[in-house]
């Protein structure tokens, strides 16, 4: 945009070089700050009304906007990019170190790398991925053989399709390991087309299917394959058997669930006896299955739903176990031997706040995992003793545990074993159950380097606002002092049960190598407690989810690890809807917020049960439409509805186009509300991928990217780097 006095400025060459871009830089930034259309709407629920001024921003038709962004209003559009074009402008200073940190970050990844075999009846089957490539590569080879096979490269398949999102929803080789079927979202709204191809010959053998979930599970005779459909709702409602080679028209159904809330997906049992078809929201499941066998499918329930009961059955040598939380807060196993004639035993006992996971199963070994206060922990079963043990491997506390199969047969002693912690590399070790003996087989390198001794890791408890005691992982280089001058990063999500993972991560090294504190917050709305510790976050209890963050950034700068106005928080999706909350409520603690497709329109959302994810989350957020408490409580935490007039630390805020889980629409109404309120002259920027879903952009250094850019904002903000 050019105006008379950027004109006046750019033609004065007299001026001196300081000056001149002092006054071009401030001017840029004076004509240049994004404003959106303002519409007032008076909307009322409940005896409450409220004006909004940026509700025209949402389409009706905004479903097909995902699938296809020429229908989005053009003043929509023109907003997004002056955003986007703000954004770049005041964060091009930090450009040579986006490039620095995106080379920094891709030379921890071992590129050219391979993962362990995994042993089929009559194939090994593994995957490979390269220097030059943003996409893995599938592989096999005859047992036996030492020919190699390449079925598979998703770099070749994006090229071919000339496409600049690629998402992979699944791969899957049928039982006779002649047909490879594979789901592609091409837009990243999370509409996934599913093709079944010949994997010698090459070519497809049977119709496309559009608009389905993404799974694929082919039948063991490998004559058909199951899938779920998407409603006009984008839900996962129906389950369809396909005949291969025939027309789509034909496709059966064989499961409908009624409810708008419960979305469908199917499964094969771990002795490959029967399917099983789950139904469920977040918060109650039911599960019905039918014999590999029967020529017409017609599945019979296993348990009848119950509100808050969720259970999993599988099946394995003559009993069907059942994974439930049915008078057993933190899950319990149950087990029998006949699903028409029910008679239920203990097999796992529940234990207090410490949460049961499920069962693997070998023809002598049962291995099963237990999580509490954040950290896993592995145990193994001998079946003919009845005897079981943890699988320890590992002097370091803070760690996570990981077990896998290395073949198909379960008649084995062998498995593999892994653990990382946020310090430690991954290292995965061939395990031999019987005589315990261990062999190292892969390690994750780190090709730049990396000495886990220069990094401690530290677990510590911080009092919330009633007393209950939130798990924090705290790494720090060596070298970073504890005496309040550190800048910290303070992670946190806190919805839908997900635990946070002490895992290691390579990436934030780019942080704690610059003297960055990392702390991960096992807030509550998580599962590291145990289903109590999700139960204490959700619904009417939401807001204990943003007073233990807050607490533990109080808690954080107590002890010294930082300063008020030194932190900089961060979450996406649902942690978004952290950050937005608790930037409202306690600006003055941090430096700057990172929000990742943020949800913090959340009252609008919730009021909307035609959006994809509204009616499935009403026992995760409530249902603000249908009862005034839920309504009440939403409002008053809603980041969107709350946002003041008052100082608001510096805040990147970002999104994408194509995203179906947390619209666009509702960023970018929170930031163009937030212009106009907030009172003070920090960076409030907008972000918006054109061509982009709920996970960011697609392929390996779309992901770095996107990471170095983040990084690169909160180095500056923390004044990291000289610009």
């Amino acid at each position: 945009m050019k105006c008379w006095l950027l004109n006046v400025v750019e033609n004065k060459k007299w001026l001196i070089k300081p000056l001149y871009k002092l006054l071009y830089s401030y001017i840029f930034d004076l004509m240049k700050i994004p404003q959106l259309k303002k519409k007032p709407e008076l909307k009322s629920c409940h005896n409450t009304t409220w004006e909004d001024d940026y509700s025209w921003i949402h389409q009706d038709n905004i479903l097909e906007v995902l699938k296809d962004s020429s229908k989005l209003l053009p003043d929509v559009r023109k907003y997004l990019e002056e955003e986007n074009d703000f954004t770049e402008h005041n964060l091009k200073d930090t450009k040579k170190y986006q490039k620095i940190l995106f080379d920094e970050i891709k030379g921890r990844i071992k590129l050219d790398d391979e993962s362990l075999k995994f042993k089929d009846k009559e194939y090994e089957y593994w995957t490979k991925t390269t220097a030059v490539g943003n996409y893995s590569i599938k592989l096999r080879k005859k047992i036996g053989s030492d020919k190699v096979e390449e079925f598979w490269n998703g770099d070749e398949e994006k090229e071919k399709l000339k496409t600049e999102y690629f998402g992979v929803g699944d791969l899957e080789v049928s039982y006779n390991d002649k047909l490879l079927g594979y789901s592609l979202d091409l837009k990243g709204s999370e509409y996934y087309t599913i093709y079944i191809r010949n994997i010698i010959s090459g070519k497809l053998v049977t119709e496309k299917i559009e608009e389905t979930s993404g799974s694929i599970t082919f039948s063991l005779d490998d004559q058909y394959f199951f899938y779920s459909k998407l409603d006009e709702f984008h839900r996962p409602r129906k389950i369809f058997r396909h005949k291969i080679g025939s027309s789509v028209k034909d496709d059966e159904l064989i499961f409908e669930e009624k409810s708008e809330a419960f979305t469908v997906g199917i499964s094969l049992s771990s002795d490959e006896k029967y399917f099983f078809i789950t139904t469920s929201d977040h918060n109650t499941s039911e599960q019905y299955y039918f014999e590999v066998t029967e020529k017409n499918p017609k599945p019979k329930l296993i348990i009848k739903r119950k509100k808050g009961v969720i259970y999993s059955v599988n099946s394995w040598g003559g009993y069907f176990y059942c994974h439930t939380n049915d008078d057993a807060e933190d899950f319990k196993i149950e087990r029998c031997d006949d699903l028409s004639n029910q008679k239920w035993e203990i097999y796992i006992a529940a234990k207090e706040e410490v949460l049961i996971g499920g069962l693997i199963f070998l023809n002598d070994w049962i291995i099963r995992g237990e999580k509490s206060n954040a950290l896993g922990k592995l145990f193994v079963r001998n079946k003919q003793t009845g005897i079981e043990e943890e699988l320890k491997f590992t002097d370091e506390s803070v760690i996570v545990p990981g077990v896998s199969l290395i073949q198909r047969n379960k008649n084995t002693d062998l498995v593999y074993l892994s653990y990382s912690s946020p310090k430690t590399p991954g290292k995965t070790y061939l395990y031999n159950l019987k005589t315990k003996e261990k062999k190292l087989v892969k390690e994750q390198e780190i090709p730049s380097g990396h000495n886990p001794d220069d990094y401690i890791v530290e677990r510590l408890e911080c009092p919330s606002h009633d007393g209950r005691l939130v798990p924090l992982t705290i790494t720090r280089h060596k070298k970073t002092k504890i005496d309040g001058t550190a800048n910290l990063l303070l992670y946190g999500y806190g919805s839908y049960g997900s635990s946070m993972t002490p895992d290691f991560s390579s990436t934030r090294l780019s942080l704690i190598d610059r003297d960055i504190i990392w702390v991960t917050a096992h807030i509550r709305g998580g599962m590291e407690k145990g289903m109590k510790w999700w139960k204490e976050g959700k619904l009417l209890n939401k807001k204990n989810t943003f007073e233990d963050y807050i607490h533990v950034a109080k808690f954080l700068i107590e002890k010294g690890y930082s300063s008020k106005g030194k932190i900089v928080g961060m979450g996406g999706s649902a942690g978004g809807l952290l950050m937005g909350a608790v930037v409202n409520q306690s600006p003055e603690l941090f430096l700057g917020i990172v929000m990742a497709v943020p949800f913090v329109d959340s009252l609008t959302t919730n009021l909307d049960h035609s959006l994809p994810l509204t009616v499935g989350e009403f026992d995760e957020f409530g249902n603000a439409k249908d009862k005034k408490d839920h309504f009440d409580y939403i409002y008053s935490y809603a980041p969107y509805n709350n946002i003041k007039k008052m100082d608001y630390p510096h805040m990147l805020i970002t999104t994408s186009l194509s995203d179906n889980r947390v619209l666009f629409d509702e960023p970018a109404k929170f930031t163009a509300k937030l212009r106009d309120l907030k009172t003070d002259n920090n960076l409030l920027l907008l972000k918006t991928e054109m061509n982009a879903g709920h996970g960011g952009k697609s392929g390996r250094d779309g992901a770095i990217e996107e990471i170095a850019f983040d990084y690169a904002f909160i180095l500056k903000i923390s004044e990291k780097i000289k610009i």
